[in-house]
């Protein structure tokens, strides 16, 4: 249960924080970023680096539910489904955030 708390917690501070990049609030960046992204290209540029963030908090979440469905049900295929889903989810969300950031950034550092 303490696990499930704690990917549940995680999860949602991070899609919180997606939320809020994806208005165009970008102040949660490294301010690199922030500089370098020009005023026009601030939106777009939150859209998609909250989008990965997003990504990234859902699979969090979901992850921390297949584990609290394994803990009570003991398939062990739910522990292999929840690290796939969460290793993708990862994956796909940095995707979309470093894309974004050469996008709009012309790099990632």
């Amino acid at each position: 249960m303490t696990a499930f708390l704690t990917t549940l917690v995680l999860g949602v501070l991070v899609c919180v924080i997606g939320i809020i990049n994806m208005t165009g609030n970008i102040s949660s960046l490294h301010s690199y970023h922030r500089k370098r992204v020009t005023e026009e290209d601030r939106k777009p540029f939150g859209r998609l680096v909250g989008l990965g963030t997003l990504i990234i908090g859902v699979s969090v979440i979901l992850y921390g539910v297949l584990f609290l469905v394994y803990e009570k049900t003991q398939i062990d295929a739910l522990v292999v489904i929840g690290t796939a889903e969460l290793l993708v989810g990862i994956v796909a969300g940095l995707v979309i955030s470093f894309w974004a950031m050469i996008k709009y950034n012309h790099g990632i550092f």
